[in-house]
Order: C-alpha cells, then sequence, then structure tokens
C-alpha cells in the first residue's frame, strides 16, 4: 500500500437526512495527501453526498469535519474553494448565456475591476487557465454554450484548478469525457498526488478505479462498507461489497449467431447536418436490431442520435420511417411514429431538474393516459407508479423533484419517459453513462427484453465493452463518415474497432 501522507480531510460520523429519505449514516472517512482516494457504491449510496457536503454544496444533518487538522464547516462552494478544496461536480457545472473566461472567473470577476471589468485582462487570464491543462484550442471569449459537453467539462476542470486546490474532488468526471480527456484528467491526478496534494476520484467504472486509486472506500445505502488498499483491490470483492451479496454472471447478452429481422425500421439516407459532424451519412436500422454506434470525441455520434429522432437540422438528406414512409423532421414527428430518444446530457436535454419524478415521466406520455379530453389522476398515478416500481427507482415518493435523485436513478427517470410509450424505435445516446454496475446490468435486461419483444434500439457509446457487449451490429465513425461496420461475433475484439476509429 502507498505510503500514507499527512491527514487532509476527515470526516467523523457524518450524516445527512432528506427527510424521512437518509442519505448519509454517521460516515467516518479519511483522506491522506499524496493518495488518490477511490469512492464506489452503487447510486444513492451517499458517495457525491459526502463529497459535496465537503466541498461546501450542502450542510450535514450532523457529524463533524476537519481539513488540514482545522473545524470545516463551509457554508458554500467558494468557502470550500477559499479553504482548498476544489470540486468538478457530476452534471453541468458551468453557466450558460456567458462566455468561458466569465465560467471560470464566476464569482471572482472583482480581480478584473470592481465598477467595471477589464474584459482583456479577464480573458487573458482565462487563456492561461485553459493553457495550463492543456486547452489551447479553446478560445475564452466565445460562448460557453457552442461547447459540447466534454468542452464544457473541460472548462470546468480549468477554472477549479485555476485556484490551486490541496483537495480534488472529482465526481463522475470521466463519463463526460473522450479517452483523450480522460488520459488528460489522469495525468493531473497523478500531478496533484506526486506534488503531496489530494484527490478523492468517484466513478462507477471499475477498471480506472483500480487502474488509478492507491486506495478505494465502498459506500452501500448510506453506510461505510470497507475501505481497501491498492493491493486488496478485486474486482469481484468490490462488486460484493458495493451490492451486498456476490454478483455472478455477465452484464451483456451471451447469445451470438441470433439472425435479426430483414424488416427495416428506419432508413437515414446520405445526411449532412448543419454542423457539418455528419457527411453524406447512411445506415439503416432492422426489426428487433441493437446497432451500436462508436466513433472517437467529434465523429458525429451524438449528432446522429439527434438526427434521427428530429433534433439536428440536416442540410441533405432525409431520416425515413419505414413504416410509414414519413420523414422525420421534428422530435414531435418522431414522438407521433413511436420513437424515443435518451439524450447523453441528461441533466440539460432529457430533464427538467425542478419539476417531479411524475411530471418528468408524464412529459412523454400524456397521449397514452389521456382518456378524450380527460386526464385523470388515478390514471397519471398508475402509468408513473409502474414505471417507478418496473425500473426500481429509488426516490421518496413521484412527487419529489428529480433533482434530488442520484444519478442512476435521474437515468432511470429518463428511461421511464420512453418506456412507459412503449416506443417502437429508441435512441439511447450513452444510456448508461454515470450508473453504477447493478444499474448497468438492469438498463442491459431491458434492452434485450425491448429487442426480444421486436422493438429497435439506436445504442451510441463510448464504452467499448458496452457496444461489443450489446449490439447486434455495430457501425463505427470517423469525421463524420462511416469507417467500419462489424457483426455480433464471440471473435470481436477492442483492438479491431480501434483500428478503424483513429
Amino acid at each position: 500500500m502507498k505510503e500514507k501522507g499527512d491527514l487532509i480531510f476527515e470526516a467523523q460520523e457524518l450524516s445527512k437526512h432528506f427527510g424521512e429519505t437518509v442519505a448519509l449514516n454517521k460516515v467516518s472517512l479519511k483522506v491522506y495527501r499524496g493518495q488518490i482516494t477511490g469512492l464506489i457504491g452503487e447510486n444513492g449510496s451517499g458517495k457525491s453526498t459526502i463529497t459535496s457536503i465537503a466541498a461546501g454544496m450542502q450542510p450535514a444533518s450532523s457529524g463533524k469535519m476537519f481539513f488540514n487538522g482545522q473545524p470545516h464547516r463551509p457554508s458554500s462552494m467558494l468557502e470550500g474553494a477559499a479553504a482548498g478544496i476544489g470540486m468538478i461536480v457530476q452534471e453541468q457545472g458551468t453557466v450558460p448565456g456567458i462566455s468561458v473566461a466569465q465560467n471560470i472567473f464566476l464569482g471572482k470577476e472583482e480581480q478584473f475591476g470592481r465598477l467595471l471589468i477589464n474584459t482583456r485582462k479577464l480573458n487573458q487570464e482565462a487563456k492561461k487557465a485553459l493553457m495550463a491543462i492543456g486547452l489551447d484550442d479553446i478560445n475564452p471569449m466565445m460562448p460557453i454554450d457552442a461547447l459540447d459537453m466534454q468542452e464544457r467539462k473541460l472548462v470546468e476542470l480549468a477554472k477549479v484548478l485555476y485556484v490551486k486546490p490541496q483537495l480534488l474532488v472529482i465526481d463522475e468526471t470521466t463519463t463526460a469525457l473522450s479517452q483523450k480527456g480522460r488520459d488528460l484528467l489522469y495525468q493531473i491526478m497523478r500531478h496533484m498526488r506526486d506534488d503531496h496534494k489530494a484527490v478523492v476520484f468517484i466513478s462507477h467504472d471499475l477498471e480506472e478505479l483500480m487502474e488509478i486509486c492507491d486506495t478505494l472506500t465502498v459506500l452501500r445505502d448510506g453506510n461505510l462498507i470497507t475501505t481497501l488498499s491498492k493491493e486488496e483491490m478485486q474486482e469481484d470483492v468490490i462488486k460484493k461489497c458495493m451490492v451486498g451479496r456476490k454478483m455472478t454472471g455477465e452484464y451483456y447478452r451471451s447469445d451470438f449467431g441470433q439472425p435479426v429481422s430483414d424488416e427495416v425500421v428506419l432508413k437515414v439516407n446520405d445526411i449532412t447536418t448543419a454542423t457539418g459532424l455528419l457527411m453524406n451519412f447512411s445506415m439503416q436500422l432492422h426489426k428487433g436490431e441493437i446497432l451500436g454506434i462508436g466513433g472517437l470525441s467529434h465523429c458525429g455520434m451524438h449528432e446522429l442520435g439527434k438526427a434521427i429522432f428530429g433534433e439536428e437540422k440536416l442540410l441533405l438528406g432525409q431520416v425515413i420511417d419505414q413504416k410509414t414512409g414519413a420523414c422525420i423532421k421534428s422530435a414531435r414527428s418522431a414522438l407521433l411514429h413511436g420513437y424515443g430518444y435518451v439524450s447523453k446530457d441528461r441533466d440539460k436535454e432529457a430533464l427538467v431538474l425542478n419539476e417531479s419524478i411524475q411530471n418528468n415521466i408524464l412529459a412523454a406520455g400524456y397521449d397514452q393516459v389521456r382518456r378524450g379530453p380527460f386526464l385523470l389522476p388515478g390514471d397519471k398515478k398508475a402509468y408513473v407508479n409502474k414505471q417507478i416500481e418496473d425500473l426500481s427507482i429509488k426516490c421518496a415518493s413521484p412527487s419529489q423533484d428529480v433533482q434530488y435523485l442520484s444519478g442512476g436513478n435521474k437515468q432511470k427517470v429518463v428511461f421511464g419517459k420512453w418506456v412507459g410509450r412503449d416506443c417502437d424505435v429508441l435512441i439511447l445516446d450513452c444510456p448508461t453513462r454515470g450508473v453504477d454496475i447493478g444499474v448497468k446490468a438492469a438498463m442491459y435486461q431491458l434492452m434485450n427484453r425491448m429487442k426480444q419483444e421486436g422493438k429497435s434500439i439506436v445504442m451510441i457509446s463510448e464504452e467499448m465493452p458496452e457496444l461489443i457487449g450489446m449490439s447486434d451490429r455495430i457501425i463505427i465513425l470517423r469525421e463524420g463518415c462511416q469507417s467500419g461496420e462489424f457483426l455480433r461475433s464471440p471473435a470481436l475484439d477492442s483492438n479491431m474497432i480501434i483500428d478503424v476509429m483513429i
């Protein structure tokens, strides 16, 4: 085990209650300098709760915290940052409608003038912050909204690192990054460790946790279960600690050679998007097929999902529903033809965070529960409760705001919107992003069940094992064009796919 440095952070019997829900139950945790401390657990286990309390996002219900040996009670993230704790949050951590530079120095503008902001100096310092982590291709003057999800997350990283935190908390950030972005983040984490600082790294990816962390703390249902040294980190042991039982079998499909119907349900004919990320791209989707779409960052795969659902402007080409011959030109048209879409960026595009679970699930299903002009409360309740029960959504009640759910339960709510509609074609963009192994298994089982029912799925994924394990066929994109296609096979491996991806 890597030798411990000085104790930088300590939580003593920290608890957090949301009404009757116990998110954290008397958890004690120690974080040492010169170490990368991993946190893992199923969604709702308390990982994000304890780190957000440490960073000042929310107060604890009870318990004590110490930072560098002094009592630590930050009332905001600004106070937490001033003490020396920086946090990269799981979901969107940038503010829309302003520039990259304004995001980096949000709340700290006074250093560039009290009455009149010196924008030139602001942009110069923002450029330095971006360059410090290797982001030399992002213009600090551009609007943050012009960046994709990965770029926004890296801007957030530049912002946090600019103030040189002693303890960096990274909450599920790698799920928003390409491999290049992940490698950059890993490099920064290792540099902080070697510089006698500390990192707390939250992830559901066992492989990356075992690779990069010096210790790994497992939480379950708000309780600390164990802390493992590097030598004790074994996949089966970690999984058992997470779920409280031994997990057997594979998540992915075990079938090979199962024929897919010849019936085509969807055609994408020579589409070119207004963004230029898709160029003369064509594909077909068959009945009962799981079609995997993969590629590197900016290859066009996420734009393809939006284009199929009518949410990406096309300069050329058509998306055609084969059953009716209709062109899908808008999300409303896609909805009427039995299509559903799970966005990669769930908090920004798939959910209304300050609305209830019920209203979010009903958002795509009012026509399923309406009886003529009538919308009866009992019908709405039954419709929503079925999704909560079928998908095992952990919540206080259907009226609970979605913003208070864990990442995995938020994703279940998004699935519930479309599963409830009984969609014939489902576009899933990174469907298991930021969810734990138990939720992943449930998602894969649901996808397989839908396939057996004759539903068709376009699964866009940045995870190679997911693409290989779940797809009947895989199309790889590179620079907006198809660079390879693979049929399901036990001989298919990631090296074959990477060869056509790069």
